[in-house]
């Protein structure tokens, strides 16, 4: 569907191809340099900074001259586009991403991400004692991770774990951890061991990923992604069976739930989550702390199911139109000017088919260091603030909904009111 909603967008179904816009697209259109640059900037901007203890990023050229670049994804190419792509026009691998800014000491640590045995961790170790900072670059690829491939587990496959621990524990100077997949990876291990300094997601990032990954860990770029997904440890997957794909927890049955929205258990990473390189204060500037939501009909009134749950049913209520503005002050209170994304979460009223919380929209602003940008979100009652009940029926929870932006948390009170309905 979405495939298709774009050829719309571009005409495609409208006529002669060369009688519009994009119909005259060719071969030179290509691996044009705009092209190739925003490639580098969309690989720059998925980047997630996980962890960074210390901080011990980012890198510096004139104290990490010498970087040991280890682990099975350090010098790919394909790896790095996924699936469902075209013909790269070139490749910047990490390795070489990184020899851009220091003087390199490349040993793979494994044949492939399988990581079947120990063969080469000598030489890992080895290359990570002479260098200033160690960048292991492991994860997946499609041999793991792939349409009718399915993991059977969360963690780094084979050895990989070993080969990192063992890494890190022999590093002269810091030891940065680069994760390379589509999914999420249970890195409990690294995230709780001292001796690893950072941790980095990079998902799948394109034909200039390497380019990207060296731009974030020296500096010139400051990361601002977030996480897509939960990070779940991997004893979730005992409580979770790949055959239920239901979405609310089950207590009865010792059953978590999934996503953000219902599962409340332990984490690895949440949903939402990533760091940056300076730090950012939110601040409430406007938003309404009570709100009338107004009944469609007299007929409404009587509706027991509405006065008995609490909530009305969207059908019955005048809020197609109805938006409620929040305007939020973000504060860039670091040293380097970054972007940063503002992620708008709702709690409604307890009720056992609501969620636990519902992401209701985000926007990215960039922030010079010491300056402060003003974003506002449009939250529609209809749309943003119902909630499906049993029966499929989209409802308003009545009552105190608690929004969450960060470390800033607001409530509204949601009133029902007769204001608007005449008597015939």
């Amino acid at each position: 569907m979405n495939t298709i909603s774009v050829q719309m967008r571009l005409g495609m179904f409208d006529g002669e191809p060369s009688a519009h816009p994009y119909g005259n697209l060719g071969p030179r259109d290509v691996c044009t340099p705009a092209h190739q640059q925003l490639a580098l900037e969309a690989a720059r901007q998925g980047i997630v900074l996980l962890q960074n203890r210390g901080p011990a990023l980012p890198l510096s050229t004139s104290r990490h001259r010498t970087i040991a670049v280890i682990g099975p994804n350090s010098d790919v190419t394909e790896t790095m586009i996924g699936n469902y792509a075209g013909v790269a026009c070139g490749y910047t691998t990490p390795l070489q991403g990184i020899g851009r800014y220091a003087r390199t000491i490349h040993q793979a640590g494994c044949s492939d991400v399988a990581c079947r045995d120990d063969q080469q961790f000598g030489a890992a170790v080895a290359a990570a004692r002479q260098a200033d900072a160690t960048v292991l670059v492991m994860g997946l690829d499609q041999s793991i991770e792939a349409e009718f491939r399915d993991r059977v587990d969360i963690l780094l496959p084979g050895r990989q774990q070993e080969l990192v621990s063992k890494v890190a524990m022999a590093s002269r100077g810091p030891t940065v951890l680069v994760l390379m997949s589509g999914g999420p990876i249970d890195v409990s291990f690294a995230k709780n061991d001292p001796r690893i300094a950072a941790i980095i997601w990079v998902g799948y990032p394109g034909q200039a990923g390497g380019a990207a990954i060296a731009d974030v860990l020296f500096g010139r770029t400051n990361p601002g992604g977030k996480l897509p997904v939960t990070w779940y440890p991997q004893s979730y997957l005992r409580k979770a069976p790949m055959t239920n794909m239901a979405m609310r927890a089950i207590p009865s049955r010792g059953y978590p739930g999934r996503t953000y929205r219902f599962y409340n258990g332990p984490v690895v990473f949440p949903f939402g989550h990533g760091l940056s390189y300076s730090s950012f204060a939110h601040s409430l500037a406007q938003a309404p702390t009570t709100v009338s939501v107004s009944l469609a009909s007299l007929q409404t009134i009587k509706n027991s199911t509405m006065v008995s749950s609490g909530a009305i049913r969207v059908s019955h209520a005048n809020c197609n139109t109805q938006a409620l503005g929040f305007h939020i002050d973000v504060k860039n209170t670091g040293t380097m000017d970054g972007s940063h994304t503002l992620l708008l979460f709702s709690t409604p009223p307890p009720g056992t088919w609501s969620p636990n919380k519902r992401l209701l929209a985000f926007e990215k602003v960039h922030v010079a260091a010491g300056s402060q940008e003003r974003v506002r979100f449009d939250v529609h009652v209809c749309k943003h603030l119902s909630v499906v009940d049993h029966f499929g029926i989209h409802r308003i929870p009545m009552g105190e909904h608690h929004f969450h932006i960060g470390d800033l948390k607001h409530s509204i009170s949601l009133q029902a009111t007769l204001e608007e309905i005449k008597s015939k």
